[in-house]
């Protein structure tokens, strides 16, 4: 028990032991209702934020935080195994530095699929409860079930959830087909509803975007090597 404190408290094991405690802190408040669960969420996927780049992952449907909760402590976990078997025997030096920088990119980049799954196998059970169905399920695929006043309010059921229902408000220049599949990109308080686009605008969206923060990366790298 002692070598696992004590591994624990060692680079780079100590960032997880960190970010978990905060976690755990913030988990309680949430018990006691004095933190909201929607924490990073926001009424929309359209900026760049926490929550919209979780949603780009696979983890739509869940809180950002839960998301963080599960990709770190399965991080802290392998990154603790390694620790144990690993680097607590090797005379690293200074060297613990580079080579703990190099572990925390790896677990983490080996726990995010991990964590998407244990996520998305979450959903149903987390989708019976209120605060895990309003801003929390932004990206996720519905099926328009039911329209109503020539379309602009709609009814759908969220993918692979067939006892799930969402409301749906669309613009005359975007209405919704029975047996459509959406996406929710935004949601809207006041009307307890969401906005949606088709599913395939929403990944021809994506794609563009990712295209073009690529293209403003490789522009910023540009006008860094030519300035310096």
């Amino acid at each position: 028990m002692n070598e696992v404190l004590h591994a624990a408290t060692q680079f780079p094991s100590i960032v997880f032991t960190l970010l978990l405690g905060l976690l755990a802190l913030y988990w309680l408040l949430v018990i006691i209702r004095l933190a909201p669960i929607e924490l990073f969420e926001r009424d929309s996927l359209k900026e760049d934020h926490l929550a919209s780049t979780l949603v780009s992952l696979g983890f739509a449907g869940v809180p950002a935080t839960l998301a963080l909760t599960v990709i770190l402590s399965i991080a802290g976990a392998l990154t603790l195994t390694i620790e144990l078997l690993v680097l607590r025997w090797l005379p690293l030096g200074l060297l613990r530095i580079p080579v703990g920088v190099l572990v925390l990119w790896g677990t983490l980049v080996v726990a995010s699929p991990i964590a998407a799954m244990i996520c998305q196998a979450m959903h149903s059970g987390l989708h019976r409860y209120r605060p895990f169905t309003r801003r929390c399920l932004l990206g996720k695929s519905v099926v328009v079930i039911e329209r109503q006043d020539a379309g602009e309010v709609a009814f759908a059921k969220i993918d692979k959830e067939p006892s799930s229902s969402v409301k749906l408000l669309s613009k005359r220049d975007g209405l919704p087909e029975l047996g459509e599949r959406r996406v929710l990109v935004k949601y809207l308080p006041d009307e307890g509803a969401y906005r949606s686009v088709s599913e395939q605008v929403y990944l021809e969206t994506r794609v563009r975007l990712n295209k073009l923060r690529l293209k403003q990366k490789s522009g910023h790298s540009a006008d860094y090597s030519t300035s310096h």
